[in-house]
């Protein structure tokens, strides 16, 4: 009976071998991939990003921008010059600088996201499209502090982008950006999320960076990066380089902050935050020891700004921020974005520590004016 069995199974194997020769041979494009190894045949599965690629690369653009410029001449600043031609500055010949980025397309009704730098001071800005097509766009909105800015086009039906969800995104997944370095058009480049969370860079005001291994070079900033399914999850924004190149450690802004600003500007074409009036700074050691506090984290309070909501509701310099909603406020960065969140007009219940005892304290935010103190 066993020996039965063996024989049909051998049967079986044999027949299976010789139909796997004849498809290899005749239909190799029927089989993932085929490739000689040490005179066997041996099947590879061969992991590939196209669908990801094909899928998003309509919706990144190339972004050229160009602005006038006054040719600087020193004798501007002689006096004498001045006096007897006052408009000799003016006089001065013009030329227009040049710079180029990325951008990408997020809603079909032609508003584009990008960084802040790529755009800013532009007077022309020309999109151009995967499929060749060259579109003027104008400035809908800019946020410097996250270095976030929406364009919009007046072409309509355009090829959008799918927002992915960064609360899925976790270290070693598998990415990709898309942009255009150099100017050299969609170029794909592959890496995976290095890191989460990334701040205290002194990049911008709000950092919550996603790091990442996949190349960006000059001219990337705007680009997209997204995930093996297509999925937008970050705008590439900047690189950690000594050279000018890629090295390998590139950061994009993730799609839950460039969601909020992109929806803020389209609907009021501006980006509200919340703002207390105080002057922060992290917790050393020294200052844990000189205030008694015995808590890890918090934020000490340098100063307040007078007549702001902190002021009203009785935070004191020398406080330290404890937490806020239940949140903990664990340094600066942590505290400066979660006021940020913080809808203008609302009740945030603040914790502080003050004179060896806890204290709350019930601040209405207030709105944050641009470049101000938190």
């Amino acid at each position: 009976m066993l020996r039965k069995i063996w024989l049909l199974f051998a049967q079986a194997c044999t027949v299976c071998v010789a139909a796997l020769f004849v498809v290899a041979t005749l239909r190799p494009d029927l089989l993932p991939h085929v490739a000689p190894h040490g005179g066997a045949t041996v099947l590879l599965q061969v992991a590939t990003f196209a669908d990801a690629a094909k899928r998003a690369m309509p919706s990144v653009v190339a972004i050229y921008t160009s602005k006038e410029m006054r040719q600087r001449n020193p004798l501007v600043d002689d006096e004498t010059l001045r006096r007897y031609f006052p408009d000799f500055a003016e006089r001065m010949p013009r030329q227009r600088q040049t710079s180029l980025g990325s951008g990408v397309i997020v809603s079909p009704d032609g508003y584009v996201l990008t960084n802040q730098h790529v755009v800013e001071g532009a007077d022309d800005i020309e999109l151009v499209l995967q499929d060749g097509r060259r579109l003027k766009a104008k400035i809908r909105g800019s946020d410097p502090e996250s270095d976030l800015a929406v364009l919009k086009t007046e072409t309509g039906n355009l090829p959008a982008i799918t927002l992915g969800s960064i609360e899925h995104v976790q270290v070693g997944d598998a990415v990709l950006a898309i942009g255009n370095p150099f100017g050299f058009g969609n170029t794909v480049t592959a890496g995976i999320v290095s890191a989460l969370g990334r701040n205290h860079l002194g990049i911008n005001r709000f950092e919550d960076f996603i790091q990442t291994d996949a190349a960006i070079n000059p001219g990337n900033s705007g680009g997209a990066l997204i995930d093996a399914s297509g999925n937008l999850i970050g705008i590439n924004s900047t690189i950690f380089s000594q050279s000018g190149g890629s090295l390998g450690i590139g950061f994009a802004i993730p799609v839950s902050i460039a969601r909020t600003v992109l929806e803020q500007i389209i609907k009021d074409g501006e980006v509200t935050r919340g703002w207390f009036g105080v002057e922060p700074q992290d917790v050393s050691e020294e200052i844990a020891k000189a205030l008694a506090y015995d808590g890890t984290g918090g934020v000490l309070i340098r100063g307040v700004v007078k007549g702001g909501p902190a002021e009203r509701a009785g935070m004191q310099v020398k406080d330290i921020v404890v937490g806020i909603d239940g949140k903990p406020t664990v340094d600066t960065q942590v505290m400066l974005a979660r006021i940020a969140e913080l809808p203008p007009g609302t009740a945030a219940h603040v914790k502080l520590w003050r004179e060896r005892k806890t204290v709350d304290v019930d601040v209405t935010v207030g709105k944050r004016p641009r470049a101000s103190s938190p």
